[in-house]
Order: C-alpha cells, then sequence, then structure tokens
C-alpha cells in the first residue's frame, strides 16, 4: 500500500483556553470517501481548515498529493458561508444592500464570477454550464452576486469545486440552504467525480450524504471516532425548554385579525419577475411554512414583510391591518417582528460580541449602537442562560461556531416578545440537539395568537406547530394549503 492521502498524528488546537482538538490521529488511504460528524463547538471546521492548510496546529499534518495525476494537486476546502466582494474589491457589505439596485450594479455576476474562477485554474466554462443548469442556476447567469440567495450562493460555491476537481475536495456543511434537487444533483457529481479518483471529506450533519460515502468519523472532546458505518453522535430526545423567562410569556393581543394581506404583488430587477402576482393572507395565530426551491423568491418575500425592501412601498400590501407606507416607519414595522436568515448573519455587524447581538434585537440593528437600560440587560441574561450561552457572553458573535452564531440571532429575534416571528432557515447550521432545541421552543413560543413564517428546505426538521403552506416557484405562488399534517423534528 502507498503512502495514504492524510496523515495526521498528535495533532493538538487551542482556541483561547479551550482544547479544541487533543493529540488527534487520522490517516485518510486511497479510495477513502469521508463524513465527519460532530457537535457544534466540536472543532470539524477547525479540523477540516488544519488539513487545508488554512489554520496552523502543532502536530503532524502529512499530505501526499499526486503531481502525475489527471486531478489538480490541491485540497480544497469550501467553506460554510460565502464571501464575496464587490467590483471594487470591498467586502463591506450590508443586508439591505442585496435590494438596492444601485449597489447590485456594483457586484459580479454569476457568469462575471464563474469566468474568473475558470481562467484562474485553467478550466472551460462550459463545464461550468452543465454543472450550473443541473443547480437550476445557469439562468441566473446574469444576476448580481449581492442578490442571490442563501442557496444560490452555495450551488455557486460547490460549482467552483466541481470545476476544479482537486485531489482532496473538503466540503463544510454543503446541504446548507440547498432545495431537495440540488442536494440531489449535488450527491450525482460527487458520486461521479469520487469514481474518478478525488477524494472527499464532507462536513454534515444531515443525513444527506451521496453514496460514495464510506468512512464515518465523529469529532468528539478533540479526538476523532472512526468507523466503517454511520456513527450517532448524539442521540436525541424530545427536549423542551423547561421554563421560558416571564417575559415571553405574556400574552399577544393583536388588534389586527390580519397580520400580512399581499394583494397581486409583483417584484421584478430589470427583466427578471421575482415575484409574481403574490395574493397571500396571514391572520393572528396561523403558523406558515413558506416553501420553495432556492431562488423561487422566499427571501424577496420576506424582505418586504420586514421592510428591508424598498419595492415593498410600490405593492398593495398591509402589516398588521394597516396599509404599507400610510405613514408607517420602517421601524414600526420592525418593532412588531422578530426575524432571523441566513444573510443577516453574513451580514452581522463583526465587531458584535455575542451579548451586544442580541441586546440589539431591542433596536433591530446590526449591532449594539446605543445604552441599553438594566431591565433590557437583564433580559438579555435571561436568554444567555436559556440556551446556556452565558459563559461567552463577551465572545465575538464571529468567533463562535456558526451553529452558536445562529442561536444568537434567534435569541435577538424574540427578545422583544414580537407578535409576528420570520424565520428564514434558521436551522442553517445546528446540530441535532440545537435544532430540536430551536423548534421546541418555537413550538412553545407559537400559542395563542403568536404568528409565524417559517422556511425550511427539510421536512423532518421543522416545529410541530405549523399547519399552513404557502410554495413558491419562479416568483408564483403555485399552492396554498391549511390544516397540514407535516412530518416534524424528532
Amino acid at each position: 500500500m502507498g503512502k495514504p492521502l492524510v496523515h495526521i498524528e498528535q495533532l493538538n488546537l487551542q482556541f483561547r483556553t479551550k482544547t479544541i482538538l487533543n493529540d488527534l490521529a487520522w490517516v485518510i488511504h486511497a479510495g477513502e470517501q469521508w463524513l465527519l460528524s460532530g457537535t457544534s463547538g466540536s472543532g470539524k471546521t477547525l479540523l477540516a481548515k488544519v488539513i487545508a492548510g488554512l489554520v496552523h496546529a502543532h502536530g503532524l499534518v502529512e499530505l501526499n498529493l499526486d503531481p502525475a495525476s489527471n486531478l489538480a494537486a490541491k485540497v480544497m476546502f469550501v467553506a460554510q458561508w460565502f464571501q464575496f466582494k464587490d467590483k471594487q474589491g470591498s467586502s463591506n457589505l450590508y443586508y439591505q444592500q442585496r435590494y438596492n439596485s444601485q449597489d447590485s450594479e456594483n457586484s459580479e455576476t454569476v457568469l462575471e464570477a464563474i469566468t474568473t474562477y475558470a481562467d484562474k485554474v485553467n478550466v472551460s466554462v462550459t463545464k461550468a454550464q452543465v454543472i450550473l443548469q443541473g443547480f437550476n442556476l445557469w439562468e441566473r447567469r446574469d444576476a448580481p452576486l449581492l442578490q442571490l440567495s442563501s442557496g444560490e450562493h452555495k450551488k455557486l460555491q460547490l460549482t467552483k469545486a466541481l470545476m476544479l476537481k482537486p485531489q482532496l475536495l473538503i466540503l463544510d456543511n454543503p446541504y446548507t440552504g440547498l432545495d431537495v434537487q440540488s442536494r440531489g444533483h449535488l450527491n450525482e457529481r460527487l458520486n461521479a467525480a469520487c469514481a474518478k479518483g478525488m477524494q472527499l471529506i464532507m462536513i454534515s450533519n444531515d443525513g444527506a450524504e451521496p453514496e460514495c460515502i464510506n468512512r464515518f468519523a465523529v469529532l468528539k472532546e478533540g479526538k476523532l471516532v472512526s468507523s466503517s458505518e454511520r456513527i450517532d453522535i448524539n442521540p436525541v430526545g424530545d427536549k423542551s425548554i423547561v421554563s421560558l423567562p416571564s417575559f415571553l410569556t405574556i400574552p399577544q393581543h393583536p388588534d389586527s385579525v390580519e397580520m400580512v394581506r399581499l394583494e397581486d404583488v409583483n417584484v421584478t430587477y430589470g427583466d427578471k419577475h421575482v415575484l409574481q402576482n403574490i395574493t397571500w393572507t396571514v391572520n393572528k395565530g396561523d403558523k406558515w411554512l413558506l416553501s420553495g426551491h432556492n431562488g423561487s423568491g422566499k427571501s424577496t418575500l420576506l424582505s418586504l414583510l420586514t421592510g428591508d425592501n424598498p419595492q415593498a412601498y410600490a405593492q398593495e400590501m398591509y402589516l398588521f391591518g394597516k396599509k404599507r407606507g400610510s405613514g408607517e416607519s420602517i421601524w414600526d414595522i420592525k418593532e412588531r417582528i422578530g426575524f432571523i436568515s441566513p444573510e443577516l448573519q453574513w451580514y452581522f455587524e463583526p465587531s458584535s460580541t455575542l451579548f451586544q447581538t442580541v441586546a440589539s434585537g431591542f433596536f433591530d440593528t446590526s449591532g449594539l449602537f446605543r445604552s441599553i437600560s438594566t431591565k433590557q440587560g437583564e433580559k438579555v441574561k435571561e436568554l444567555l442562560e436559556l440556551f446556556q450561552l452565558e459563559d461567552e457572553a463577551n465572545t465575538l458573535l464571529k468567533q463562535l461556531p456558526v451553529g452558536k452564531q445562529r442561536i444568537a440571532l434567534l435569541a435577538r429575534a424574540i427578545i422583544k416578545n414580537p407578535t409576528l416571528l420570520i424565520l428564514d432557515e434558521p436551522c442553517q447550521g445546528l446540530d441535532d440537539e440545537q435544532t430540536t432545541l430551536l423548534n421546541n421552543l418555537v413550538d412553545q413560543l407559537c400559542t395563542g395568537d403568536r404568528t409565524l413564517i417559517y422556511v425550511g428546505h427539510f421536512e423532518n426538521r421543522l416545529p410541530k406547530c405549523i399547519n399552513e403552506r404557502l410554495s413558491l416557484n419562479n416568483g408564483m405562488a403555485v399552492s396554498q394549503k391549511h390544516n397540514l399534517e407535516l412530518e416534524c423534528t424528532k
């Protein structure tokens, strides 16, 4: 047997005072395709970055790439989150910017980004076209990157990886934000690439891995446990919040029966019809699932409700019983809404601590830019205790694992005890235990007249309270269903 592709011995890594990797050993031989699992914060992403040469750790990390191979003699790491810059090279972007047509003109298009990358790695753009078509992204080739949904950004990341075909491809939670069809297309592509010699390390807890996966590993307490069969990382029971903070149990008594009413809503960007003739009513106490493929218009629809999209003023839409544009400010709207989305997480103020992130929910700002009262501070502390994050209150949000970042933003969304909760893929980046915790919390919060609009691609990872469904396809409402019984989180 030749040298292993990856040989790791006595690998140690600390973050501040916490030991992340502890004398870890891992050997990856030719033909092995690995699924790496573990709870949020266990160090999976850091281990992957060590292998890719992006993070330094103490110990032996030996890579034996084959310079004679037809595949690129590279290790490619595809991060969970897609980060890009505008045409001037700036990455100082903000959430509402994606809905500003002037800002979008300063952003590369999908085709421009792919062409630049193809030239860089000396690969034909024709290969990218086939991959993008499989992801249903080729028709969006002229769309600015700033206007893409989180799922479409993920597809662009994955397309670049599949174009290059490195000898070792490391994917960090590749199914994050992908619809069902796109997950299937990705798996087909990975199976084909691995059959031609590419090797794979996939970080995922989603249970949707490709058939080529033949080895399994779990990272726990800094060490690796490996097997030829799937390992249950953390059996999850029906975990529930024992007691909500008292301020979250105050009953909701909205003035209007209608929380949301849209009448023949249309949104366009240039020649692209993002939303077409949407008519939808959400009454108080409703619990809606908003579904549809990546790019179907879900995030744009939500941006109208949250007041982040300026095209809301050109629509016939009513929020909390009042016509949009009848004198209310964006802050009047946001005061009654608790909101979370992948994009909000991307663009959140990077200098914010965990405490500041949660407290910013009082003011609906991306970061805390004013003082809070003693009473407000007590509410922040109650939520940090609820989610067992009090020991990390002064840690920068960006330094936390992605799952804990998302939990922090959920706490931010609920701190006002809002009338309407809008949760756009809240379980992205969460492990099974966190997902169960979050959805059980949503079920406890969404009793009585509190209203919920929830976006999620995994139907076995939804709150039990959902009983309505609006499905979008290419910007159009293709179905509205009531009194649903969905397969819910275990």
